[in-house]
């Protein structure tokens, strides 16, 4: 969004990187990225969205995200 001062771009790219930072720190250097579901809220000028995909077939996702919910909620770390 122009104005903000903030790249999206920049800001998603930054959050990638600290996650694979974080995925090598938890998980040392020999693994593979699995499924993948992300979540992103998307402020517009006409208000806020949230865009959700995955890269596998849709219970896939939501079993993932219902796990995330756990590990959220501090019930599964």
């Amino acid at each position: 969004m122009a104005g903000t001062g903030s790249d999206p771009r920049s800001k998603l790219g930054e959050e990638v990187a600290a996650q694979m930072d974080a995925i090598e720190a938890d998980f040392g250097d020999e693994y593979e990225i699995g499924n993948i579901v992300t979540v992103v809220e998307v402020i517009t000028p006409d208000g806020p969205g949230i865009r959700v995909r995955c890269n596998q077939q849709p219970w896939v996702g939501v079993g993932m995200l219902r796990v995330a919910e756990r590990v959220l909620e501090g019930k599964d770390r």
